[in-house]
């Protein structure tokens, strides 16, 4: 019966790796670990939700942030604002404001760093992390007034004219 005690009290003791001199950091793995956990695995957070194996796999198993790198910090804020990238599984908004660019930054910061080296690829701690304003800023930029193939005010369809 001890030994039963011993085992089971030694169970989830992994904790949180970020230090809490890095306070954004710390409050995203922080919020990783209480909102996403149970779908993904990352380390750095204590959290261990991805499936180990794909045949034993769920639907709502998420990735591996260990290894699948997530660059930008915009990339990953729109993740989180729509539900990962298919918008089928993950909820949309699980964070949100503040708490959402500080997930997005920890996970930009720290995904990819167990990733296996494959020739040709680049390594995720060599792609840039991005910064809050790239992330806040507009998806999309109008083009310049008057440069070929500029639209400017609302669209209207046009039909093909014969020669």
């Amino acid at each position: 019966m001890l030994a039963v005690a011993a085992l089971s009290s030694a169970c989830g003791t992994q904790k949180i790796s970020v230090s809490k001199s890095q306070p954004v950091l710390y409050e995203g793995a922080t919020l990783f670990n209480q909102r996403c956990s149970g779908c993904h695995t990352f380390s750095y957070a204590a959290a261990h939700g991805s499936a180990q194996n794909v045949r034993t796999a769920q639907f709502n198993n998420g990735p591996n942030f260990d290894v699948r790198c997530e660059r930008p910090v915009a990339r990953v804020l729109y993740a989180i604002q729509n539900g990962g990238f298919s918008g089928a599984i993950m909820p949309q908004n699980i964070v949100v404001g503040a708490q959402a660019l500080a997930v997005a930054q920890f996970v930009a910061t720290y995904s990819g760093r167990s990733a296996p080296k494959i020739p040709g690829v680049v390594p995720c701690e060599q792609v840039p992390i991005g910064t809050f304003a790239q992330a806040l800023a507009p998806t999309a930029t109008p083009a310049p007034t008057g440069s070929p193939g500029a639209v400017t005010g609302a669209s209207t369809p046009t039909t093909p004219t014969s020669p």
